[in-house]
């Protein structure tokens, strides 16, 4: 006769589980929290500069004028920095007590620490608000549309290094197009077709022969970046009247929206790739969290053989999304020729397509994630250029590390736990 073996401790129907069985706790974010708010306590408001720190709003178009607004430096830098504090504080208790930190934390915790340092840079000066929101969102577009391309693919499990080239060629061959044609709308067109064609080189030899992603796009990125800088200096830099004079997209105000205090100049007077923008954002969340075909692409990436069993075509699915990707990510390349009204030039995305990269990932493989992560990207380079002219005291050396800090500072300290697609990165065969 067997006896059976008493029941261990916590393993009762109503018990809590055991240790091992809870999620490992992750102190990385409070502990990100708790250094930039000490940063800021010290810097901006103990250290800080004795003044006013002045920020205008208002635009010469506003329905209604709003006076600029003068806050005491030093004692703004240090309510918003104790207010950093405070958020730091809650997100050591939550993890303490192996809750998740609400989500609405880092988002004020990043606004508190923006505005302390504004109020201790700007101090005696003052600075175009509304500008600097402007500035944030159009340098912001680039890296969405390549935020967008990332995760279109590796929601299907195919990594996308080359955002990079495909982000090149847009710009490359819209510049060309539009030149050529004496027409920007040729142009937005052709910027597309250059993403797609490097996306399909990734595909081919991704999906089809297996080869490592990483590799692949790296070497298309290296490919990409020798092949138009062998075509600009061969051609387009010797007959640039001919090849690389690209008219510009203008601007177009939405009526009444666009004479909106702040928000209006900001969000409605911009040009039609911002509003591709916009509009890229809103389909690709609806198309993958709200249609059978989002469906089955979370399927492919999440688990390729179980999606091949119930009928889904899995490197098909991947062909097409990679193909999608790639043309998302060259009219955002569009955005450095024929977008900012600007000539190709050598390497002129400087490294967006892995700021992208970023994005993607700290806005954890969602569309609306990796806006609001663009955006914060865009908003370390526009305060970059905006303090630049404004004339503060930080190096100039500094100032030109801000993007790239706040990258590595969001995806490795404030991004926390978030998981790919489990599948991503992995070749399938039905064999």
């Amino acid at each position: 006769m067997s006896v059976a073996a008493p029941p261990q401790l916590g393993t009762g129907p109503g018990a809590s589980p055991a240790a091992s069985d809870r999620a490992p706790t992750s102190w990385k974010g409070p502990l990100t929290y708790g250094l930039l708010g000490t940063l800021a306590l010290v810097v901006f408001a103990v250290l800080g500069r004795p003044g006013t720190s002045t920020f205008s709003v208002a635009t010469p178009g506003d329905l209604f004028h709003i006076s600029p607004v003068g806050v005491p430096s030093r004692l703004t830098a240090l309510v918003l920095s104790l207010l950093c504090l405070g958020l730091a504080a809650l997100a050591a208790v939550r993890t303490r007590q192996g809750r998740p930190t609400p989500g609405w934390v880092p988002g004020t915790f990043a606004a508190a620490f923006v505005l302390a340092f504004l109020s201790w840079a700007v101090a005696g000066e003052s600075i175009p608000f509304t500008g600097l929101l402007q500035g944030t969102l159009f340098l912001a577009v680039p890296l969405v549309f390549g935020a967008i391309s990332g995760l279109m693919c590796e929601r299907t499990g195919v990594i996308n290094i080359a955002i990079e080239g495909q982000l090149l060629a847009g710009a490359f061959l819209a510049a060309v197009a539009a030149t050529l044609s004496g027409n920007v709308y040729v142009g937005l067109v052709a910027a597309p077709v250059a993403g797609l064609a490097v996306g399909l080189l990734l595909a081919i030899f991704t999906i089809t022969y297996g080869v490592n992603q990483i590799i692949v796009g790296v070497v298309l990125n290296v490919l990409v970046i020798g092949l138009t800088g062998f075509l600009y200096s061969t051609v387009l830099a010797t007959d640039a009247a001919n090849w690389n004079q690209p008219p510009g997209l203008r601007r177009i105000a939405i009526p009444l929206l666009s004479d909106i205090p702040v928000i209006g100049p900001v969000v409605f007077n911009q040009n039609l790739i911002v509003y591709l923008m916009y509009a890229t954002v809103v389909a690709a969340n609806v198309a993958l969290f709200r249609s059978r075909w989002g469906l089955r692409v979370r399927a492919v990436g999440e688990h390729p053989r179980a999606a091949d069993t119930v009928g889904i075509k899995v490197n098909l699915t991947r062909y097409k999304n990679v193909l999608l990707g790639g043309a998302i990510a060259g009219l955002g390349g569009a955005f450095f020729t024929i977008g900012a009204g600007l000539a190709f030039g050598r390497e002129m995305t400087a490294g967006k397509g892995y700021i992208a990269l970023a994005a993607m990932i700290f806005g954890r493989w969602s569309p609306k994630g990796a806006l609001a992560a663009a955006l914060l990207f865009g908003f370390a380079e526009q305060l970059r250029i905006s303090l630049g002219i404004v004339g503060t005291g930080i190096p100039s050396q500094f100032m030109l590390m801000t993007p790239y800090l706040v990258t590595i500072f969001a995806v490795a300290g404030l991004v926390g736990r978030v998981r790919p697609p489990a599948a991503n990165g992995t070749h399938y065969s039905k064999a």
